[in-house]
């Protein structure tokens, strides 16, 4: 039987910390890890993550292309932390008036209707929700300190702790964390609410 799976949205200038630790803390826990992208009509695509001594130590070839997978085939979708997000909510030929229909967001819109599949996102990676107001509406979330502003302006609830935003926060199917140094809670926090969502 093949274990159940976690799908992981990504671009180049993905989070290098985050990409080692879901590489080794899903196996560990049962589940399988598939990277996915938008490909633009190639087989696959090989990114890079960001480099955080200036030099890219990370590297993840992607043959899943977004537009052909359900949501529902996974049991978790996380969007990756830095600026992957930002580089995948982009949109070859909008619209005025139009809501992004950039490839992963008309995904992520699937995956958050999707009974069953539980969303995280780390650090930047709400970006992707920011793309589609509907997205993030009256929902509670953490976030970079940076990206507060992006957030709330596309009608998400920042969650506070003190004068910082909360390390981690769970809104129904939604997981939010804050940046890669509360990782190890995030990643605790997404497997439990997944398994939690199974019984």
């Amino acid at each position: 039987m093949e274990p159940a799976k976690i799908g992981v949205l990504i671009e180049d200038h993905f989070d290098q910390t985050e990409f080692r630790a879901f590489n080794t803390y899903f196996p560990r826990h049962g589940y399988a890890v598939d990277y996915i992208s938008h490909l633009w009509g190639n087989p696959e695509l090989r990114f890079g993550g960001n480099p955080d001594t200036g030099v890219v130590e990370e590297h993840v070839t992607v043959t899943t292309e977004v537009n052909n997978v359900n949501p529902a085939a996974y049991r978790g979708i996380i969007c990756i932390g830095a600026y992957a997000m930002d580089r995948l909510r982009y949109e070859e030929h909008p619209r005025k008036g139009r809501p992004n229909q950039a490839p992963a967001v008309v995904f992520l819109g699937k995956a958050v209707k999707t009974r069953g599949v539980k969303v995280g996102a780390i650090c930047h990676g709400l970006w992707l929700m920011c793309a589609d107001p509907d997205l993030l509406k009256g929902r509670r979330v953490t976030c970079a300190h940076n990206i507060i502003c992006d957030v709330e302006n596309a009608g998400g609830e920042v969650v506070f702790e003190g004068d910082k935003t909360a390390d981690v926060v769970v809104d129904g199917d939604l997981v939010t964390a804050k940046h890669p140094g509360v990782l190890d809670r995030f990643l605790e926090t997404f497997v439990q609410e997944i398994e939690k969502g199974a019984r």
